[in-house]
């Protein structure tokens, strides 16, 4: 039996092949958990469970958050080769960034897909995991940017905006049910995906910070 705030606890995170998704993998091994680590790029989701120690306490796998298919194979494998599971984190995440004279529908639709249906995937579907179990935790990853709005970013604030409301209203359904529903609001953290915003948006979203640096 393992030891730490999160012992014996299966979590399934998306998006975790790399960058906060990652991050948060390793701290939740450190803590005791076992993870599934979800990636559209499958290849790396394997590469990244192999790195945080292999079969023993994290798998990876592809997954597609806009399918609610792939999210639901992605949460089988957490029962398969673990337990149920007991924390979701609904990280993944892209940016397609661009002024609202610039921008596509296409850009505009495939944010808020992998940010926002993603999001609603996975809570709804671990939700009907943890209310079936007793209990569960699931946490979404919003941002900053859905709480201030940044310029460029028309799509993803408003995905992200929209995940705190869908958060809000998926807590008041399933608390009495023994599920906690979460949003946290990262503010810049240095990722692959923040490295490749237009060098503008990261100047301007620097230019917010007091300490002058991203975390």
């Amino acid at each position: 039996m393992s030891s730490g705030l999160l012992a014996d606890r299966t979590a399934v995170i998306t998006g975790a092949a790399q960058g906060i998704g990652f991050a948060i993998a390793a701290r939740f091994i450190d803590e005791g958990a076992r993870v599934v680590i979800g990636d559209i790029n499958a290849e790396a989701a394997v590469a990244a469970a192999r790195e945080l120690g292999g079969d023993a306490v994290a798998v990876g796998a592809g997954c597609d958050v806009t399918s609610a298919a792939d999210v639901e194979a992605l949460l089988a494998v957490a029962a398969e080769r673990f337990t149920p599971v007991d924390v979701m984190v609904n990280n993944a995440g892209i940016t397609r960034d661009a002024t609202m004279r610039t921008m596509t529908e296409e850009m505009f639709d495939q944010v808020i897909a992998v940010h926002l249906k993603g999001t609603w995937n996975g809570t709804r579907l671990a939700g009907a995991i943890m209310r079936a179990n007793g209990g569960g935790t699931i946490v979404n990853m919003s941002s900053l940017s859905g709480k201030i709005g940044l310029a460029g970013q028309t799509n993803y604030s408003a995905a992200k905006a929209g995940i705190v409301g869908l958060t809000k209203a998926a807590a008041k359904e399933l608390a009495h049910l023994g599920v906690r529903v979460n949003a946290i609001q990262p503010g810049l953290i240095r990722t692959a995906m923040t490295e490749a915003m237009p060098a503008k948006v990261w100047e301007q979203k620097m230019a917010e910070i007091p300490m002058g640096r991203a975390g």
